[in-house]
């Protein structure tokens, strides 16, 4: 069975940092290309960041230079780095884990929320 958990969301201030761990297990996580991906109330899910087999990285124009994206496959778990949090990146966060073959498993989501 699939499984990816999501942890470290929270309320934090504009201007903090988060850190937000997803765990994998039920796949060979090493092949799997992982991301993170957004949905904030009243809009349609949208990508943060994904980072390859092979560790190379992508961002959304709106996190780059403040998030990173970083994977243990040792673990089996990817982790993104949030810092200056905006007020804009309220929003539930999920764990992606593809294959180019069009298998694609999400976990359940992390609420964060930016406020003063």
């Amino acid at each position: 069975q699939v499984q990816l958990v999501e942890s470290g969301g929270g309320l934090v201030q504009p201007g903090g940092t988060l850190r937000l761990s997803c765990a994998a297990s039920g796949i060979a996580f090493r092949i799997y290309v992982m991301g993170w991906y957004r949905q904030a109330p009243g809009k349609q899910r949208e990508l943060v960041a994904t980072i390859t087999t092979g560790g190379n990285t992508n961002y959304a124009d709106s996190v780059k230079g403040r998030f990173t994206i970083s994977r243990d496959n040792a673990k089996g778990t990817v982790y993104v780095q949030m810092n200056s949090l905006k007020p804009e990146d309220t929003a539930v966060y999920f764990c992606n884990a593809q294959r180019p073959v069009g298998i694609n498993h999400w976990g359940k989501g992390t609420l964060v929320t930016v406020s003063a």
